[in-house]
């Protein structure tokens, strides 16, 4: 379990910042599940979820960016929670899936050119002996919005997007899991997106991406 204990490049469980993070939302419980389920909750919430803020940029996948940001896409926020449980003594990792969006916003199709949103991010815990999954990407004023079930965590359930929302519409569909990882494979990551998403490695979409993300940020 050392590899999903000990600090990473991305996953940099003992970057200052992240260090605070942790220690304000873990709370006074020693339980490790009961400071899981406190820092789910910390990280879906607090950290707003924003997929404009994408950038080529490797650093920009650290947890202590998206932290020190105060909001970002679910990747970081995926590595994020598994630093803050790291600095709490819980193994974790990170893992990558292809998902078909069936409510992705017009402007987002517009720039994915594609509902498929691949390279997700989502987080595993191990507590009581198992590997649970951890999905704390969507913050609650969101699914509030998109009139969508904001993802609850229990420390013993994988908690991964519905099929579907709360008028019956599909929602959410696994395609392809790409595996877990100790620290986030930014290199695989930017291959299989380029591959997705040729036109968004360029430098107008660049441009372009950076002014959505101030738009959505105004």
């Amino acid at each position: 379990m050392h590899e999903y204990l000990e600090p990473g490049r991305f996953i940099d469980s003992d970057h200052p910042a992240l260090v605070e993070f942790a220690e304000k939302f873990r709370g006074a419980s020693r339980d490790p599940r009961e400071q899981a389920i406190n820092l789910y909750y910390a990280v879906r919430d607090d950290i707003r979820y924003n997929p404009y803020v994408f950038s080529r940029e490797p650093d920009t996948l650290k947890a202590s960016h998206a932290v020190q940001a105060g909001e970002s896409y679910c990747v970081p926020k995926a590595a994020l929670l598994a630093a803050c449980a790291r600095h709490c003594g819980i193994p974790s990792r990170i893992g990558l899936a292809d998902v078909r969006n069936h409510l992705a916003t017009p402007r987002l199709l517009a720039l994915l050119r594609s509902d498929v949103f691949a390279m997700h991010g989502y987080t595993e815990l191990y507590l009581a002996d198992r590997w649970v999954k951890a999905t704390p990407a969507f913050n609650l004023a969101l699914c509030r919005v998109f009139k969508v079930a904001p993802l609850a965590f229990d420390g013993l359930n994988d908690s991964v997007f519905h099929p579907f929302n709360q008028q019956g519409q599909p929602y959410m569909e696994y395609l392809r899991d790409h595996g877990q990882f100790a620290d986030v494979p930014h290199a695989l990551m930017f291959e299989h997106l380029a591959a997705c998403y040729p036109h968004l490695f360029t430098e107008q979409s660049l441009t372009l991406t950076g002014d959505l993300a101030a738009e959505a940020a105004g």
